[in-house]
């Protein structure tokens, strides 16, 4: 019995031991294998304007397209380009279908256990959107009202951050896969108000039109984004940072973002 019992014993804790390597082998450096490949592979939500998504001709276009393309240029690789349902985005870059997700990536705490960053490269903030028409025009005034923002998304993150969310009709947000459904439910009268990422709503209204929306003046709170990678690429996110250095250096990235912004808003 007592041999049965040191057997059982034996065979839990070696089965905790592996369990434990197999755990530490998957925090490893995949730059060998990128570099094998000759390419990096980034995944993107292909509507987030203007940021990432399919110009009139279907061709993946934006600022952060750009971006990527020029620092994957520098490190010596070429670049794929995978869309992504933005719920899975850490799946996918843990899964290693994705190195890096660059598409409008807030650097949150939340995210920081789970996804290494680079240097934060732009600002943003969570504004608040409504019809010019709507009597909305504080924060106060979402109280009992239907307001949405995209799931899995920074603008959820600041909203459930807030505790703003138990003041809205029904105490939820209405969640969206993108952030065109949402602003497509606020044009339809079917939401209240959108909370979304400022580069993309500003970029959004100018083109459907400034007259049909505004942004409060109150907002959700200031944040940056950053190119995320896995926890264990560190050469990587070495090298990646340096492009990004680079490029902030000789004012490429200043052209890039004076091209899609009119200004030059990089960090």
């Amino acid at each position: 019995m007592k041999k049965l019992k040191f057997l059982v014993i034996s065979v839990v804790a070696l089965s905790l031991i592996l369990s434990g390597c197999g755990a530490k082998d998957k925090v490893v450096d995949a730059w060998s294998k990128i570099e094998e490949r000759g390419s990096i592979i980034v995944g993107l939500d292909d509507t987030f304007v203007p940021m990432g998504f399919r110009d009139k001709a279907g061709n993946l276009t934006g600022f952060d397209v750009e971006l990527a393309k020029e620092a994957a240029s520098r490190m010596g690789l070429k670049i794929e380009f995978q869309p992504i349902d933005w719920n899975l985005k850490e799946q996918e870059l843990d899964s290693g279908n994705i190195d890096l997700i660059w598409n409008g990536y807030s650097i949150s705490e939340e995210r920081l256990k789970k996804v290494n960053f680079t240097k934060p490269y732009l600002d943003n903030r969570q504004v608040i959107v409504a019809l010019n028409s709507s009597d909305i025009n504080t924060k106060e005034d979402l109280k009992n009202r239907i307001v949405a923002t995209q799931n899995s998304s920074s603008s959820l993150e600041a909203l459930e951050k807030s505790g703003a969310i138990e003041d809205f009709k029904n105490a939820e947000a209405i969640l969206f896969d993108t952030y065109n459904e949402a602003f497509m439910d606020l044009e339809a009268g079917r939401v209240e108000a959108v909370v979304a990422d400022q580069v993309l709503a500003r970029y959004y209204i100018a083109e459907r039109g400034e007259e049909k929306y505004k942004v409060l003046d109150d907002d959700f709170g200031d944040e940056e984004y950053g190119v995320g990678l896995r926890l264990g690429d560190k050469v990587l996110l070495e090298r990646l940072n340096k492009a990004l250095d680079e490029m902030k250096e000789d004012d490429t990235a200043k052209a890039i973002s004076e091209k899609w912004f009119g200004e030059n808003i990089i960090k």
